[in-house]
């Protein structure tokens, strides 16, 4: 499957799944009168609509570049999760607000047994959806597809919360309990968004690749023996699309011909190492210092 395919099939995956969640923790509230249930069907109704905004974002991100967007659409992912994150953050500001209520005014949850029941239905379902997210996670990196398999991670823990709160408020006295679970569910959905949006931001910002691959990929140009140096290297992603662009120190004596074959073999180079990444090569006759960076030999690893 393609990527775009794959990330398709992981969006329709989740709003199934959501759909089906809602309905039955709609219920199970209702029966319930929890407070735990009520955050974890809110959360479940808010991950329904970050799992459409997901799908709208990664069929955004999978349209090849156009006139007007040259570097393609892959920002759009990273919209899509900035867009999770807020409803996250939502969802986890209603759940604190009823159950600080709940411990003020007081209350008693019903049904435990309904509500055991429904939890442990949604955990089944959610262990399935996690599965399918992670192998497509595997496959494309998406950060829009990795977002929402974060709101999922914690809906295991919300449905398991749950059951903890209903056992312990229904049959062993303690009142406080699903009042203090809602607590640490919006707590936990509240860090989550924290996270989530940190990477998401790294995205819109075009931050830096980690150093390790920035690593590898100076190790890559290290190893072609008339790359005399390498600085002002800028490396970003966008989506499933990577960017690189560097400054090339080469022999000053070379011809203008002899420097464009060089480029073109670096370039193939870099394609078989780092497949898809588009570059940007400056060339710059050896010995020339950059006057707002390091000197160009001073980022490329020793050869052995």
């Amino acid at each position: 499957m393609s990527r775009s395919s794959l990330t398709r099939s992981a969006a329709f995956a989740s709003i199934g799944t959501a759909l089906f969640l809602v309905g039955l923790k709609l219920w199970a509230a209702w029966k319930t009168d929890s407070t735990a249930m009520l955050g974890s069907l809110a959360d479940t109704a808010l991950d329904l609509i970050a799992s459409i905004a997901t799908l709208v974002g990664v069929w955004i991100a999978s349209q090849p570049a156009d006139r007007n967007h040259r570097f393609g659409h892959g920002k759009a992912e990273a919209l899509a999760a900035v867009f999770q994150v807020m409803l996250i953050t939502l969802s986890a500001g209603g759940i604190a607000l009823r159950a600080i209520t709940r411990l003020i005014e007081g209350g008693e949850t019903a049904a435990a047994e309904e509500g055991i029941a429904v939890s442990v239905i949604a955990i089944l379902a959610t262990f399935a959806l996690l599965a399918w997210q992670r192998h497509v996670i595997r496959k494309t990196e998406s950060i829009a597809i990795r977002t929402d398999h974060l709101h999922y991670q914690s809906d295991l823990f919300l449905n398991m919360a749950v059951i903890v709160a209903l056992v312990l408020d229904q049959y062993l006295g303690l009142s406080l309990a699903d009042p203090l679970f809602g607590l640490a569910i919006a707590a936990w959905l509240a860090w989550g968004a924290f996270r989530a949006g940190g990477e998401a931001i790294d995205h819109l910002m075009d931050h830096e690749w980690p150093e390790e691959r920035r690593d590898e990929f100076l190790a890559v140009l290290a190893r072609h023996p008339d790359i005399r140096g390498v600085h002002d290297l800028r490396t970003r992603t966008s989506g499933a699309d990577d960017f690189v662009q560097f400054h090339m120190a080469v022999d000053p004596h070379l011809s203008i011909v002899e420097v464009h074959d060089m480029m073109d073999e670096v370039e193939a180079r870099i394609e078989k190492e780092f497949p898809g990444v588009e570059v940007l090569i400056h060339p710059d006759p050896n010995g020339l210092v950059n006057e707002q960076g390091p000197a160009a030999e001073e980022l490329l690893p020793e050869r052995n």
